[in-house]
């Protein structure tokens, strides 16, 4: 059977788009942090304090890696981008996950174990 045209191909593709999506979406989320830190934002203002209440959860397990580098107000959360980096490691993991379970046939598995070295 050819593999673009088996069954499990779309809900595969949906699969990796979902979580391509979401991943972005966090990344967005946590870049609009990162410049708001290092622009001084007022953190009274409803869009930042909107921005900084949803990327909490994301950052928080992230918070005390390493410290902050603070110039004349502006804070430089070297953690985010760990966050940021940590999201897209397994964004990755869960895409390869899922693509596992895409159908191969015999030849496309012996072609790719060679490859593999096995």
């Amino acid at each position: 059977m050819d593999s673009y045209n088996s069954p499990s191909t779309k809900p595969l593709y949906r699969g990796t788009q979902i979580v391509w999506y979401i991943l972005g979406v966090i990344e967005v989320l946590l870049i609009f942090r990162v410049i708001l830190k290092i622009l001084d934002a007022n953190s009274y203002a409803w869009f930042t304090s909107f921005i900084y209440t949803i990327t909490n959860p994301l950052a928080s397990p992230f918070l005390r890696v390493f410290s902050v580098t603070q110039i004349q107000g502006s804070i430089v959360e070297w953690t985010t981008f760990l966050a940021m980096f940590v999201y897209w490691v397994v964004a990755i993991a869960i895409i390869n996950l899922f693509l596992m379970g895409k159908t191969v046939s015999t030849p496309e598995a012996a072609k790719r174990l060679d490859r593999q070295g096995m």
